[in-house]
């Protein structure tokens, strides 16, 4: 029995991401679903960011109530949350469900597998990451983003042969205003808007690595990120929108589309992935991102009518293999990194932290007197270590 206990606990990451990318299949099915209702895209985002809010703001205010005592807000990391709310929230989400209107729900959720590449590629250029050519990481990472583009071109020019998984399918489209009636041009459309939604999320994965070094609160910085969000994407609506009964929410699949984005997507499941990361680390959650891929593929021929056809298989297996060459090649930077680590002595990480802690103290407790500096030191240390652990 205690066998099977620890096996049960080792396995509770794989099976949460397992949970995680269901939720995340489900809520571009909704998507697809309200959108052909004739929802306002625009409305859409806004209601899921106001609903994320709503959960996740508690939350930090509960959960990390002690831990924002040691850290001061200071206008940057109030702007650098405001950029994490503009990319990762508002433009993201709104330029996403574009390409997800204009085309498919399996298009779109292929094309979010670039992101990897895509980050690759502007933290190079902004000298966050070197290209490494001499080594095979960087050679992958390379390999790996290239792989991924072509994949992305072959996806959005190549049609191929229509492929059919199966007699069943349950079509919850009422009226046909699907990816499969789409134009050419509305198709390439739709996959600038995936692109412009990837390179908009990867601005956010940069700006929330920055912001997390200067704020490491995780359940603070996300309710950051949706408050700015829901501002941002409720004005952009409001200005744009001029029919206020798209605003009117009843017992339907809208209210329940916003609660779900909102509650469980941008809530609940950011927890996990939080949680899965600090487990296993950020590669492990990046592995299970392709799962998505292949439940949307799915239900979107069985349930939304969609087409398949055998480019899209083809551009989607090459962006997915393009995106696990760029892991790999990140596994390899980390795990030579690590390998430095241990030919430190055991007592200089503690100078280290120490180090920190006092350059911390200058900025922010100047004034503290030298009977409190003794448990000043130890507040700052422990966080320190939450950040690392957090990492």
């Amino acid at each position: 029995m205690k066998k099977l206990c620890n096996v049960v606990q080792g396995l509770r990451p794989v099976l949460l991401m397992i949970v995680v990318q269901i939720a995340f299949a489900g809520v571009n099915i909704f998507y697809k679903i309200v959108v052909n209702d004739g929802m306002s895209l625009r409305i859409i985002v806004a209601y899921r960011f106001l609903f994320a809010t709503a959960f996740v703001a508690p939350l930090a205010l509960i959960l990390e109530r002690n831990k924002r005592t040691n850290l001061n807000m200071t206008w940057t990391v109030l702007f650098q949350s405001f950029l994490c709310g503009l990319f990762g929230g508002t433009l993201a989400q709104n330029f996403y469900l574009q390409a997800l209107s204009l085309t498919s729900a399996t298009f779109a959720s292929a094309m979010a597998n670039l992101v990897p590449a895509i980050t690759f590629i502007l933290a190079v250029s902004f000298g966050l990451e070197r290209l490494n050519l001499g080594t095979a990481a960087g050679k992958a990472k390379i390999v790996g983003t290239l792989i991924g583009i072509s994949g992305a071109m072959v996806l959005t020019f190549v049609k191929g042969k229509e492929i059919n998984f199966g007699t069943f399918h349950l079509n919850l489209l009422h009226h046909q205003n699907g990816a499969h009636t789409a134009t050419s041009a509305k198709h390439i459309l739709g996959a600038l808007f995936a692109l412009a939604s990837g390179i908009s999320y990867a601005l956010w994965l940069i700006t929330q690595a920055k912001m997390s070094e200067r704020y490491p609160c995780i359940y603070s910085s996300t309710a950051l990120m949706s408050l700015w969000g829901a501002i941002q994407s409720t004005v952009f609506a409001l200005c744009l929108e001029r029919d206020w009964s798209q605003w009117r929410l009843g017992w339907n699949i809208r209210l329940f589309t916003a609660a779900y984005s909102g509650v469980v997507v941008s809530g609940v499941m950011v927890v996990v992935i939080s949680w899965c990361i600090k487990m296993r680390g950020p590669l492990f959650a990046s592995v299970f991102n392709p799962l998505m891929l292949v439940m949307v593929a799915l239900a979107g021929t069985t349930m939304l009518n969609e087409k398949l056809h055998l480019g899209s298989i083809i551009g989607a297996v090459l962006i997915v293999s393009g995106l696990y060459v760029v892991i790999w090649g990140k596994s390899k930077e980390m795990q030579k990194k690590n390998q430095l680590m241990p030919a430190e002595s055991p007592n200089e990480s503690n100078t280290v932290e120490i180090v920190v802690s006092s350059q911390v103290e200058d900025k922010s407790n100047r004034n503290e007197t030298h009977e409190n500096g003794a448990q000043v030191d130890r507040d700052i240390n422990d966080d320190g270590h939450e950040e690392h652990n957090s990492h």
